[in-house]
């Protein structure tokens, strides 16, 4: 007979953090790896992202987003153009250093997002308002070396997530956009999940490392009285487009910088269905 594991030993009034680990390790929907801060997703974890990935698929496809796949690498001087960015992931970011027993001629960073490493090939791509509005997404995985207390789910070193780059010709439509993408993260919460969400605007100290302001959709975990972020959607401005020379010229022949978006939402979602209910 296969051995189950239903039984509780602690309760979620009393002891929040036990009762989860508890949790997810007894339903089944993780499993602790050999490398802290990492995990192994089994089938009931993956089957559930799967699920949500179905669901978000079919309404970014309506906006016309295509399918990219970008390399999990990037090199340091592309990842330290944007000094704003790079500060803010710089001590998250894990560096490949060696090739067997031999030293690397540089060392290559890990994706801790991927603004870096797609944003030089759009200023290849994009060159006329032709060929805007540019609307991307890619299903990948991140690394974040976290320190501070990784967290199953919640703050670990490796996670999936869907991530979404767009560029305009103006400020409105990238606006517009950001909205329109947080409230698709709404949905999925609320009406996929039947998780009760806050849309909101992040404060300046929260915003997306060099981006011009952040959304995000925020869930309540009653049994701690904090919020957990649910997805962001971050509208970047003109910042990454100076940055990489993402230009295009509009009808009149006049030369201007794009107005960006990128905006995303990870494996963290699976755990809120248990986390936010009482």
């Amino acid at each position: 007979m296969k051995e189950t594991k239903l039984g509780m030993s602690f309760k979620k009034h009393d002891k929040f953090g036990e009762w989860y680990s508890e949790v997810i390790v007894n339903s089944e929907m993780i499993e602790y790896y050999d490398i802290s801060g990492c995990y192994i997703l089994r089938p009931w974890a993956m089957e559930i992202w799967e699920l949500m990935k179905e669901f978000f698929e079919a309404e970014i496809k309506k906006l016309k987003l295509k399918p990219y796949y970008f390399p999990l690498f990037i090199t340091e001087d592309v990842l330290q153009k944007e000094k704003d960015h790079v500060e803010g992931f710089a001590p998250e970011v894990a560096w490949v250093t060696k090739s067997g027993k031999s030293d690397l001629e540089a060392p290559i960073a890990v994706r801790p997002t991927s603004e870096t490493a797609m944003y030089p090939y759009f200023s290849k791509w994009i060159r006329s308002h032709r060929d805007l509005p540019w609307k991307c997404n890619q299903w990948c995985n991140i690394i974040r070396w976290e320190f501070s207390s990784p967290t199953p789910f919640i703050r670990s070193r490796e996670f999936l997530w869907q991530e979404g780059h767009t560029a305009f010709a103006t400020k409105e439509e990238a606006d517009e956009e950001v909205l329109h993408i947080l409230e698709l993260y709404r949905r999925i919460y609320e009406e996929f999940l039947a998780v009760p969400v806050f849309k909101g605007r992040k404060s300046e100290m929260e915003k997306f490392a060099g981006g011009l302001y952040t959304t995000s959709v925020e869930a309540f975990v009653p049994n701690t009285g904090r919020g957990i972020q649910g997805a962001t959607s971050h509208c970047l401005g003109q910042n990454f487009a100076k940055m990489f020379d993402i230009r295009f010229e509009d009808e009149k022949g006049k030369r201007s910088f794009v107005w960006q978006n990128s905006w995303a939402y990870t494996t963290r979602s699976v755990i809120l269905i248990f986390s936010t209910c009482n």
